[in-house]
């Protein structure tokens, strides 16, 4: 299965384009059927972090995917998990 990666570095400060990018990565991952998609918000004061899951934690996203994982050794990663039928 393939898995996806968002690295946010480029455009950690352009709201509009954060959230285009985090629902077109999700989309991708509905469209191919994707095992997982690697969200890379950075380290930094968290503050983009907390927006990704945020994003992430809306109903209707929340509907898309299985389950999120923050990584444990990088703080600067999360993971959206996928299960398909």
């Amino acid at each position: 299965m393939a898995k996806l990666k968002l690295d946010l570095h480029d455009i950690y400060n352009r709201g509009d384009l954060i959230d285009r990018a985090l629902q077109d990565i999700m989309n991708e991952a509905v469209r191919i059927k994707a095992s997982e998609v690697e969200i890379v918000p950075g380290k930094g004061s968290g503050q983009l972090k907390k927006r990704v899951l945020r994003f992430l934690g809306q109903k209707e996203v929340r509907a898309l995917y299985h389950r999120v994982e923050k990584d444990e050794d990088n703080f600067g990663r999360v993971f959206v998990h996928f299960r398909w039928k």
